[in-house]
């Protein structure tokens, strides 16, 4: 990035809107507001004005707000032109703030001169994208603890507590002069036991907050005619597919999202699984088990007045290892079967009817219990898969320093190994800023 670059960018979507925004970041920019709109706006004021063109013509007129650095989202001189939201407006604004000196912004590349001058941490940042693409009002309000840096908040106070114990070892190895008996006069057995619960726990909603940002691919799977289909049209609310009394309706895969409790869940409805010589429903099986190789979760579907056939064993050794199968035992609306949910080859069936709805929302609750979803309210973190890598890195590290209690060495590196886990989050924290913590909190120099 060029640091002294002027930029510039449109700032609200486009297409038409009552109200459209220009955003101008750069350093000492009070000049070039006068330029733009014949006066020297006050800072933090909202003030009204006519945007002019280089012959001093009317190209619009609104408000102009002018932030000075470092008190602005950049943390640099910060404009922003709210004009009318037309795109013809819009570009006639841009295109004179690129006449005055300012370049087209990269994508993101406010939000990355933020973080560059130290207004918003790298989980911070994302936490930006993330409540932007959220889609659901639970996955903007954990974006939004992002954001607000509660996240790196509680990164922050267990890589403080990890930096004080990594700090006593340091010291210890470094002055092994120094007549103390580590272990006992640092805690650092119960030190370390409480850095694993708290870490253990952070990774815990995080995870959760991975669920909120991604959700879970969920098919269906089954032979033909056992209610694929109407059991999607029951999840999504409405008649999303053809349901017929016909085997083979389904040819070819449909996708609809749904949400559980907040969690997005994008349900795959797919061809019923059998022999066939017809061209165009063999595309449509092949299709299927490559559906079937993607699921996070499989729910396999029966019909309940026929049970398990011969042709489901067929079906289930080709099932993919690793992948939770939830079987789903339909049509108990044609017999006397209750709703319920029970242990079954290994996992668990639900018996349900997607023609009324029976059981339906034991199906729910079973799905939210394999996702490992817990509701915890505003505690949860819309963490990234890189977040989610980085504490279990933390994690274990933190278990393996527990086992060199007795060598030193060996437990500090697994101490700066999980604290460099930890730093990637947030992107802060170096070898020197331990240095500076010993020094500081020591008196060496005897």
């Amino acid at each position: 990035m060029r640091d002294a670059d002027t930029i510039a960018a449109i700032a609200t979507p486009p297409g038409r809107g009552g109200v459209g925004v220009v955003r101008v970041s750069g350093k000492n920019l009070a000049g070039f507001a006068q330029t733009l709109t014949g006066t020297q706006p006050k800072p933090r004021v909202a003030t009204l004005a006519r945007f002019k063109d280089a012959h001093g013509s009317a190209l619009d007129e609104g408000l102009v707000l002018f932030f000075l650095g470092p008190h602005s989202y950049t943390g640099e001189d910060v404009i922003e032109l709210q004009g009318h939201g037309g795109p013809v407006v819009m570009q006639l604004l841009l295109g004179r703030c690129l006449e005055l000196g300012a370049r087209l912004a990269n994508p993101g590349e406010f939000t990355q001169r933020a973080f560059l001058n130290g207004k918003l941490d790298l989980a911070q940042a994302e936490g930006v994208a993330d409540l932007i693409d959220a889609s659901t009002s639970m996955a903007a309000r954990s974006a939004l603890l992002s954001l607000s840096g509660r996240f790196s908040e509680a990164i922050h106070t267990w890589r403080d507590k990890l930096v004080d114990l990594r700090m006593l070892v340091e010291a210890t190895l470094d002055f092994p002069d120094e007549e103390i008996d580590f272990l006992e006069a640092a805690r650092a057995v119960p030190r370390l036991h409480a850095l694993q619960s708290q870490i253990t726990e952070i990774l815990a909603k995080a995870q959760q907050g991975s669920l909120l940002r991604s959700g879970l691919h969920v098919v269906l799977a089954g032979q033909p005619n056992v209610g694929k289909s109407s059991l999607l049209n029951q999840l999504s609310g409405e008649d999303r597919a053809i349901v017929t009394d016909v085997a083979g309706t389904t040819r070819d895969v449909l996708r609809e999202t749904v949400q559980i409790e907040g969690i997005p869940l994008h349900i795959v409805d797919t061809a019923g699984l059998r022999e066939t010589e017809d061209t165009v429903e063999k595309i449509g099986i092949a299709r299927t088990w490559g559906e079937i190789a993607k699921a996070d979760v499989i729910l396999r579907m029966v019909d309940a007045n026929h049970g398990v056939s011969e042709e489901d064993h067929a079906i289930d050794s080709r099932l993919p290892e690793g992948v939770p199968v939830v079987w789903v035992f339909n049509k108990i609306d044609l017999s006397d079967t209750s709703a319920r949910v029970e242990n079954f080859a290994g996992g668990k069936a639900i018996w349900l009817s997607a023609a009324n709805g029976q059981g339906i929302d034991l199906l729910r609750q079973t799905l939210l219990t394999i996702a490992g979803w817990e509701s915890r309210g505003e505690d949860v973190f819309l963490a990234r898969e890189r977040h989610l890598q980085a504490l279990r890195s933390a994690q274990s590290h933190i278990a393996t320093a527990l086992g060199w209690l007795q060598q030193l060495e060996l437990m500090a590196e697994e101490l700066r190994l999980a604290q460099e886990a930890v730093n990637t989050i947030t992107g802060e924290f170096g070898a020197d800023d331990l240095l500076g913590v010993i020094f500081s909190r020591f008196c060496i120099g005897k």
